[in-house]
C-alpha cells in the first residue's frame, strides 16, 4: 500500500541571513488533518522555518524544497505565493496585538481576508465574520465586530486572530507560539478551541512553541529543533516517553524544581510585609449628567489580608483581571490604596522624600527583561542606579565593587562576560538580562522582592535556570518574595503560601502544599488541574 503525498514536506531546507546560516536541512513532513508541534528554544530556528513555508522571510536565502500538495513553493511566483498565503496556508502570530492593525476593527480586518480571497460581497462578508468569532467563542460576536484591537482583552485578540486565520478555511494552519502571552485557564481554552476547530474543519496544524504542557496534550508527532538542526521527531508518546537525543531529554527535564527551596521559616517570625484590609480603586468615567456630581470608582482589590516573613514567598495567582497587578502595586507604593500595608511599622506615605528608605527595602523584578531595561544605559549604570540614589557618599571605587559583586551573584561573572559594566542590554540573551535585571534589585540589598511574572517570557531550561538562581538567593539572604504568576508549576517550585484572586477578591489562600494539592475553590481547581487529554 503507498503512502499518501504529505500536506507538507520540507526536504532539505535550509536558511540563511546574509550567508549566515541558521537553519541546517531540515526534513519534515505533515499528513492532512495532523497535528504537529515543532519545538525549541529561541533562536533554534522554529519560528524562521515555519514563516519560510510562506516565504515571508524576503531577506532570507533558502534552498532545498518546500513542497506544498506535491509543488514547490520556494519557485512560486510572488502572485500565486498572494493566492496561498490565507486561503491555502494561514498563520497565527505570537503577539496579537503587534499582529493586527490598530486602525481598523477586528470585524473589518476579519471581513476584508472574506473580501479578498473568497470574493464575499461586503454585507454577506460582514455576517461570516460575525459568525466566525462566535465559533472562536468570542462572547457578544456581534458587538467585538465593531471593536478595535485595543478595546479586547489578550485571550479575546487572540481569538480575533483565530477566526482571522480559519476565515478562507486554510488546509494548513501554522500557530506561532498562540498562547504564550495569556494566562494558565486561557491557555487551556484557546488550546481546547484550537482543537476543536482544526477536528471540525480537518486542517492539519503546525504547533510552534516552546511550552512542553501544550505540546503534550495537543501533537501527535512532535519535531525538535536545536540551533538550526532537527534532532529529533517523532509519535508523540515515543518522543516524551522515550526521548533519543540529549537536548530533548534536557528539555523534558527542565521543570521547575522545589528541590532548592528554602525550608518554611518558623511561624513565630515576625512579618516582614503585613496587609489587612487592602484596597484598591481607580477613578471610572460614566456616561450623563450623574458623572457631574458623583464620582464613580471600580474596585481592583477587595479587602485583601496576607502577610510575608523573612526568608518566604507568597505566590499570587489569577487570570488577567483578577487584581494581581494592582496589589503589586500597591505594595510598591505605586498607586494610592486604602487599608493597612505595614513593613516592619513602616508604609507608604506618597512622597519620594518621605519613602526613600522604604524604596530601597522594597525592589521589584519585572516580566519582560528587554523593555524593563533601558537601552541607552549600560549594565553598569543600570545597576548601579539604585546605589547612587541610596548610597550618594558612596565612591566610584564602592559603587563598582558592589555592582561586580551583585552581577557575579546573579552569574554574570568570568570570561564570557568581559567589559560587561560597559555593554548594553541588546547584547544579551533573555535569561542573561533577567540575571541583569535580578542584580538591579539585589544590589541595594531589600528586604522583599516582588517578582511579576518572572519567567513566562523565558524558555523553559532558562526558566529553571532563573528560578534555581531565586532559590539561591533566597537562602543565602533571607529575601522574602512576593511572587506574581499564572503558572502554577512556578508556583509548586517557589511558592511557601499562595492567595488565589478571582475578579478582585480572595477566594483561597493557605500553604502552598494545600492550595495546590487540595484545592477547595473552584475556580482554585480551574488554575491548578492539568491540560485535559485533547481528542
Amino acid at each position: 500500500m503507498s503512502t499518501p503525498q504529505a500536506l507538507l514536506e520540507l526536504q532539505d531546507l535550509h536558511i540563511a541571513f546574509g550567508g549566515q546560516a541558521v537553519v541546517h536541512g531540515v526534513n519534515l513532513s505533515i499528513q492532512a488533518g495532523e497535528r504537529v508541534a515543532l519545538v525549541g528554544e529561541s533562536g533554534s530556528g522554529k519560528s524562521v522555518t515555519a514563516l519560510s513555508v510562506l516565504r515571508l522571510l524576503e531577506s532570507a536565502q533558502l534552498s532545498g524544497q518546500v513542497l506544498w500538495q506535491g509543488q514547490d513553493l520556494l519557485l512560486q511566483t510572488p502572485k500565486e505565493m498572494q493566492r496561498i498565503r490565507g486561503d491555502e496556508i494561514a498563520m497565527i502570530f505570537q503577539e496579537p496585538m503587534t499582529a493586527l492593525n490598530p486602525l481598523l476593527t477586528v470585524g473589518q480586518q476579519i471581513s476584508e481576508v472574506l473580501q479578498l480571497k473568497k470574493l464575499l460581497p461586503r454585507r454577506d462578508a460582514d455576517a461570516r465574520a460575525v459568525h466566525l468569532l462566535s465559533e472562536t467563542g468570542i462572547d457578544d460576536p456581534g458587538r467585538r465586530f465593531g471593536a478595535y484591537p485595543h478595546q479586547l482583552s489578550g485571550g479575546q485578540r487572540q481569538r480575533a486572530m483565530m477566526a482571522m486565520a480559519l476565515a478562507s478555511e486554510p488546509k494548513l494552519l501554522l500557530a506561532d507560539e498562540p498562547t504564550t502571552a495569556l494566562d494558565a485557564s486561557l491557555r487551556l481554552q484557546m488550546l481546547q478551541l484550537l482543537a476543536d476547530l482544526q477536528q471540525k474543519t480537518g486542517m492539519a496544524v503546525l504547533l510552534i512553541t516552546h511550552d512542553l504542557a501544550l505540546v503534550r496534550h495537543f501533537a501527535h508527532r512532535v519535531a525538535v529543533m536545536e540551533k538550526g538542526h532537527l534532532v529529533e521527531q517523532g509519535d508523540l508518546q515515543a518522543v516524551f516517553e522515550q526521548p533519543q537525543h540529549p537536548y530533548t531529554q534536557r528539555l523534558l527535564t527542565s521543570l521547575p524544581s522545589r528541590a532548592g527551596l528554602v525550608p518554611m521559616p518558623e511561624a513565630q517570625n515576625p512579618p516582614i510585609l503585613q496587609a489587612k484590609q487592602l484596597q484598591v480603586r481607580y477613578p471610572m468615567s460614566v456616561p450623563g449628567f450623574k458623572a457631574w456630581f458623583q464620582k464613580h470608582h471600580f474596585t481592583a482589590l477587595h479587602g485583601a489580608d496576607f502577610s510575608i516573613s523573612a526568608g518566604s514567598t507568597l505566590g499570587v495567582m489569577g487570570e488577567s483581571g483578577s487584581g494581581k497587578s494592582s496589589l503589586a502595586q500597591a505594595v510598591l507604593g505605586l498607586i494610592p490604596f486604602s487599608g493597612e500595608l505595614s513593613f516592619s511599622g513602616q508604609t507608604w506615605r506618597g512622597r519620594p522624600a518621605l519613602d526613600k528608605v522604604l524604596r530601597r527595602r522594597v525592589q521589584v523584578v519585572f516580566q519582560d527583561p528587554y523593555g524593563s531595561l533601558s537601552p541607552r544605559m549600560t549594565v553598569g549604570e543600570i545597576v548601579s542606579e539604585g546605589l547612587r540614589l541610596h548610597h550618594p557618599h558612596w565612591t566610584p571605587a564602592q559603587t563598582e565593587q558592589r555592582v561586580r559583586e551583585a552581577l557575579a551573584e546573579v552569574g554574570l561573572v568570568g570570561e564570557s562576560f568581559a567589559d560587561l559594566l560597559n555593554r548594553y542590554p541588546h547584547a544579551f540573551s533573555g535569561g542573561q538580562r533577567q540575571r541583569i535585571a535580578l542584580a538591579r534589585a539585589l544590589v541595594v540589598e531589600p528586604d522583599l522582592l516582588v517578582l511579576d511574572e518572572p519567567t513566562s517570557a523565558l524558555d523553559v531550561t532558562v526558566q529553571k535556570q532563573i528560578l534555581e538562581l531565586l532559590q539561591a538567593v533566597q537562602k543565602k539572604r533571607g529575601t522574602a518574595y512576593l511572587l506574581i504568576t499564572h503558572d502554577v508549576d512556578v508556583l509548586r517550585a517557589m511558592a511557601h503560601q499562595v492567595v488565589v484572586l478571582k475578579s478582585g477578591r480572595v477566594v483561597e489562600q493557605g500553604a502552598a502544599d494545600q492550595v495546590l494539592g487540595h484545592p477547595q475553590h473552584a475556580y482554585t481547581r480551574t488554575l491548578v488541574q492539568a491540560f485535559p487529554d485533547l481528542a
